[in-house]
């Protein structure tokens, strides 16, 4: 049984929208690569279309758009790249990181994706924001003297 996060990012709004998909939804999603596009009939969302622009695995190992498959691999990367943090202690230095490939898999935990077409839907009403309940909790309870 497959599932995992779907984080949608609307660039109208500036707002991203958190998605959990389960099987069959998620199943649906194997196979496709970084850059591939769907369409919102798979989420509910008539009209709409994302692109697949990143993710994780389960261990937090990002995907790479450049490296074919599903499976993980050790790069050696510079500083810039994705999955490596700046490093700019000695100029031109290069690490070995592990990295996962651009297919998304039974592994895979996180899809990142953004809105390509817009449909007629408002996404805020469908989604709303969470509000923290520490702060609602705080504001609510009466000032101590």
């Amino acid at each position: 049984m497959a599932e995992f996060k779907l984080d949608i990012g609307d660039s109208k709004t500036k707002r991203t929208f958190k998605l959990e998909l389960k099987s069959p939804d998620a199943d649906q999603l194997f196979g496709k690569k970084i850059g591939e596009t769907f369409r919102g009939e798979l989420l509910g969302l008539t009209g709409f279309e994302f692109v697949i622009t990143g993710g994780s695995d389960r261990s937090g190992f990002p995907m790479r758009k450049d490296v074919d498959g599903v499976g993980r691999r050790r790069l050696l990367l510079e500083a810039g790249t994705i999955g490596l943090k700046k490093v700019k202690k000695f100029k031109g230095i290069r690490l070995k990181k592990s990295i996962r490939g651009n297919a998304i898999s039974a592994e895979t935990a996180q899809v990142n994706a953004k809105i390509v077409k817009w449909g007629s839907e408002d996404l805020n009403a469908k989604f709303p924001p969470k509000v923290k309940e520490v702060k609602a909790e705080a504001a609510a309870a009466p000032a101590v003297a």
